[in-house]
Order: C-alpha cells, then sequence, then structure tokens
C-alpha cells in the first residue's frame, strides 16, 4: 500500500497534535515575525476564498493552525480542513477492539491505522512520520528575475554520438584529463586495470564507461555524464552508445543536449563501415529530434599519419549527407583530433604533419555553441522529464533530468505524471555546481530532492509539471512522422528521451508535402520511405503517457528506427 494511502487512514487531528493545545497558539501570537504575520493573514483569505460557502463551518483560529503547520501550503491547509470538519470520511464499522492507548504528552488518543493495514506497528510510525514532515518552506522568489540578475556562465549540454568503436569515449576521457576534471593518477590506475583484462587502449574510455559490464565489453551501454567549465562556459556532456542495440539509451542522451558532437574513426574501411552503420542513423535522429548544431570530430589514432585528402574526402561525404537530411550548413563543423594522444581537442596539435590544420580546437567550438533553450522558455509551465532515479539519504525519491520548460524553487508543489502524485521540493543541485542552489529554469541540468510522493508513483521516464498547468496524459495521438523506412499500420515502440512504451500505428490519415505541410493524398495504405505522413497512434496495454503538442517522438520496429516526427 502507497504512503497516499496510509496517509488518508489517519486522523487528520492527529497531524497537529504535537502543534495543538496549550502553547501552540500562544508561540504563534508571540513568536510570529512580521514577515510570517503577513504571510498568515494572505494565506487565510486565500483559504478563505477556497472555501467559499463551507468557511462558515470553521474558525479562523483553525484555519491558522492548519497553515501553521502546514507551512503556509493552502492546497494540504484547504485538504485537511475539508477533511476534518467539512466533509470528514465516513468510519467504517469495525470488530472490538482495545482501547487506543492516551498520547502520554497531549492526552489525546494516538492514531489508529484501518483494519487494511498489515504492516507492523513500528514500520507504520516511520511511515507516518515520513508523510507527516513538515513540508519544504519556500523563499517565495520571483526565480525569473533571480535568473535574469544572477552573474553566471553560459551554459551548454552536449551530446556525443557516433558508430560503434569510433573513439567516442576515449576522446572524451582525455577532454576530461586535459580539462583537469580527472587526474593522472586516476587514469594510470585505469591503465594498470585494462591491461589486466586484455584491454590497455581502453584506459581513457574508462573514465565515462564506468560499468563492469561496459569495461568487460569493450562498449558504452547507456548515457555517462561530467562537467567541466571554461572562463566563460560550463558544459555538461553526454557519452551516449554507439551500439545499435542500446539505440534508446542514445536517445535518452539526445534529449539532454543543446547539440551533438559525431565522432567518425578516419581509418580505412572503418569510416565507410560506420557511415553504412550508426553514423547515418544517428544524424537522423539527432536531426529528428530538434538537434541541429552539429560537430563532426574526424578522429585518428596517429596524427603523425594526416593527411588533407583523407580529412577533405571524409568532410565531403559527411557533408553531403548533413545537407540531405536538412542540418543548416551554419551549424556544421570539422575538427580533425586524436581522442587518444589528445591532438587539437584542448591544446592544438603540434606535429608536423597536422600543421595544415589551422582552425578551432573541439573546446573552442563547443564554447562557439549556443543553448537550444530560450529566454521564452523559463516562463512556460514546468516540464522535467525523469532520465535517473535513486534514493538518497537527503531524499528516498532523487530524481535527475532537464528542465525542457519552466523553473523550479524549493518549496514548489510539483505534479509528478503519469501517476498524478503530488510533491515537493526538497532540495535542488545544478550540472556543475558544488553546492546546493534554491531555483533553477529552462536549459539546466538538475538534480531534485523530492518529498511527501510514494516511490512506486515515480518512475524513469516520467514527467515533472506544475500542478495549475500539467501535461495531459494521453493513449492515442496524432503525429507528423518522417518515415525512415516504408511503414503501415503495425506495432511499434514508441520514445521520448527515456519515456519507452509499445504502441500501434493504427491510421495513415494521410501523405504530406514533405516542405509545405498539405496533403497529397487521404487515407494512404503506406507511408514511404522518405515521405511525411499524419498518422494516428495508440498506446498499447492501456496506458496513457504524459505527451503533449509539439514534442518530438521516434517510433522503432524491430531494432531500426521506422518514423519520427512532431505531435501535432
Amino acid at each position: 500500500m502507497s504512503r497516499h494511502r496510509l496517509y488518508q487512514n489517519y486522523d487528520y487531528e492527529d497531524e497537529l497534535s504535537d502543534y495543538d493545545g496549550q502553547g501552540a497558539q500562544d508561540e504563534e501570537e508571540d513568536e510570529l515575525s512580521p514577515e510570517d504575520r503577513k504571510q498568515m493573514t494572505e494565506a487565510t483569505a486565500e483559504v478563505l476564498s477556497a472555501l467559499g460557502l463551507q468557511s462558515d463551518k470553521i474558525t479562523v483560529q483553525q484555519i491558522q493552525e492548519a497553515l501553521w503547520h502546514y507551512y503556509y501550503d493552502v492546497d494540504k491547509s484547504v485538504a485537511y480542513l475539508i477533511n476534518k470538519y467539512i466533509d470528514p470520511p465516513k468510519k467504517e464499522a469495525k470488530p472490538k477492539a482495545k482501547p487506543a492507548t492516551p498520547a502520554s504528552d497531549a492526552g489525546k488518543k494516538t492514531a489508529k491505522p484501518s483494519k487494511h493495514v498489515t504492516d507492523t506497528a513500528s514500520e507504520l510510525n516511520k511511515l507516518k512520520i515520513a508523510d507527516a514532515a513538515p513540508l519544504p518552506k519556500s523563499k517565495n522568489l520571483d526565480v525569473l528575475r533571480e535568473y535574469n540578475g544572477s552573474e553566471r556562465k553560459k551554459e551548454l549540454s552536449f551530446v556525443v554520438v557516433g558508430h560503434v568503436d569510433s573513439g567516442k569515449s576515449t576522446m572524451l576521457g582525455r577532454l576530461l584529463l586535459d580539462m583537469n576534471v580527472v587526474d593522472q593518477r586516476t587514469i594510470d590506475k585505469y591503465q594498470k586495470e585494462a591491461e589486466k583484462s586484455g584491454k590497455s587502449s581502453f584506459a581513457l574510455a574508462w573514465v565515462l564507461d564506468s560499468k563492469t559490464e561496459e569495461r568487460a565489453r569493450g562498449v558504452t551501454m547507456d548515457i555517462g555524464t561530467n562537467h567541466f567549465e571554461t572562463d566563460a562556459t560550463m558544459l555538461t556532456l553526454i557519452d551516449a552508445p554507439g551500439h545499435r542495440d542500446f539505440i534508446p539509451n542514445m536517445l535518452a542522451g539526445v534529449g539532454l543536449a543543446d547539440f551533438a558532437v559525431l565522432v567518425v574513426d578516419a581509418a580505412k574501411g572503418a569510416f565507410e563501415a560506420g557511415l553504412k552503420g550508426q553514423t547515418r542513423e544517428h544524424a537522423l535522429l539527432l536531426r529528428s529530434m530538434g538537434v541541429f548544431r552539429i560537430i563532426v570530430a574526424v578522429n585518428k589514432l596517429d596524427t603523425t599519419e594526416w593527411d588533407t585528402e583523407r580529412f577533405t574526402e571524409i568532410q565531403d561525404q559527411i557533408l553531403g549527407s548533413l545537407k540531405a537530411l536538412k542540418f543548416p550548413l551554419k551549424d556544421i563543423s570539422f575538427v580533425p583530433v586524436s581522442g587518444l594522444q589528445g591532438d587539437n581537442i584542448v591544446r592544438r596539435s603540434t606535429h608536423k604533419a597536422a600543421s595544415w590544420y589551422t582552425g578551432p580546437t573541439l573546446l573552442e567550438e563547443l564554447e562557439k555553441s549556443e543553448p537550444i533553450t530560450k529566454t521564452e522558455d523559463h516562463s512556460k509551465p514546468l516540464r522535467v522529464m525523469i532520465t535517473d532515479l535513486w534514493d538518497t539519504p537527503q531524499s528516498a525519491v532523487t530524481i535527475s533530468g532537464r528542465i525542457e520548460a519552466g523553473s523550479v524553487q524549493i518549496g514548489d508543489a510539483v505534479l509528478v505524471q503519469p501517476s498524478g502524485e503530488k510533491a515537493y521540493i526538497k532540495a535542488i543541485e545544478r550540472s556543475g555546481q558544488p553546492d546546493p542552489v534554491d531555483w533553477a529554469v529552462a536549459g539546466q541540468q538538475v538534480v531534485l530532492y523530492l518529498s511527501h510522493i510514494d516511490e512506486i508513483n515515480v518512475h524513469i521516464g516520467d514527467v515533472i509539471c506544475s500542478v495549475s498547468d500539467p501535461v495531459a496524459c494521453v493513449n492515442m495521438f496524432t503525429m507528423r512522422a518522417l518515415a525512415f523506412d516504408t511503414f503501415f499500420p503495425m506495432p511499434v515502440d514508441l520514445h521520448r528521451g527515456r519515456l519507452a512504451a509499445p504502441a500501434f500505428i493504427r491510421e495513415l490519415t494521410a501523405t504530406l508535402d514533405i516542405q509545405k505541410g498539405t496533403i497529397i493524398k487521404k487515407k494512404p495504405q503506406i507511408i514511404k520511405a522518405g515521405t511525411v505522413g499524419r498518422v494516428r497512434v495508440r498506446i498499447e496495454e492501456g496506458a496513457k503517457l504524459p505527451l503533449e503538442k509539439g514534442q518530438r517522438v521516434i517510433l522503432r520496429s524491430e531494432g531500426s528506427t521506422v518514423a519520427a516526427g512532431l505531435i501535432e
């Protein structure tokens, strides 16, 4: 049984027992600061307004006792007052039971769990304490004013993608080493461990490939993140898997990014194999998910073997593919690098064989990029997709993700969809910040510590949103889909960031002009590869998912991407 259900089984008055009676109201009168007194007056008026005609059933003192206990949370106080005084729940008929033991300090009966509760008394007591804990107190900040008035560096997130074995993780390990995020001693330790397992060249990759299975298999399986900063910019890197078996995890990484670094192996044969493999699909997925800025890192093990002819050949082929996918040419850059040796990553190569390249280093290209989030996104309703979820000593429900829209501050009430459960923001951490912060805005990577919610109601892929303007949960939607492969009414896997669910393409409504969006044909039997169609998609297994207009989703089947597009 969830904590939420158990909480409903308690006598609400017992929740206030420690605050009622002698001392509570006296302390309020004696110790309320001018700020608290003002907040109490305003909150009392809000409660009276919310209760309307029913407000004559309660006293101002009862309202203010509830507000004091619930830290001026009007919603919580109204719920308590209705449950206790206006519309109390009918008590179930119960078999004979021993009378409750009087509370030694308050002279009141202790709360009695309902007949459904089978947990031990001690477990139940802990559960009650957790749910009855004071709500996180908000500073009631004007977050947008705080953000606009703060001295801050530019914040950027980038995802690193590319064909398996193109050297992504090694390049990132070198980047973090040269930026002093990891030290040489750590790399030397990884080197010894890698040599013992017969993978001596993997030491740098192990900076991000930290899982035992990843190291044993020599491939990235899930996204890995790290942070570093320059004088002007704070950057979050996201290492995404290249193997086709882990495309869903790659999609989760793309969903967190402002732009992408596409790594290609410059070795003869390896580049061509990658172009036929995941290089093109990754570029397709980036385009489909709205990531248009690409830095192509042309990676070579030995910089002394570099030549302009090979670099130009690779550049021309990649550029042709990206142009065909409608990437803006102004947002495409190429940098020749050596992930193993560190050339042109943070520092320019000093090898004579690489002297022909006089352009920016990879780090300089990273700093030239711009965030995908616009200023107007900060004032929209809150949206955070949960990328990861774990428990910490500070909170049993701790989540990470990127704020897609809106803002959040400590003490805010939020809604978790699709469960519909309410939670409160207990603490906030922002990427690259050593200490907790009071607020965060759209475009920032955050860790949120939640309170007053049961962990069974929160999952990876869920959306944390505004209580007043929540994301809708739907089991059917219409989308404008670009076909990567010919498709028809068929089962598919739906992906949006970490969100993944079985679905079915139920109806092909029309084929559309790829440029104008006008209808070419109504109710076609198939949508051919390279064309755009309007389709109806149904979520399978009776589920409802937090999806809304304008979001980008991916449809996959049997390990391949079928289509991608926008929810209409």
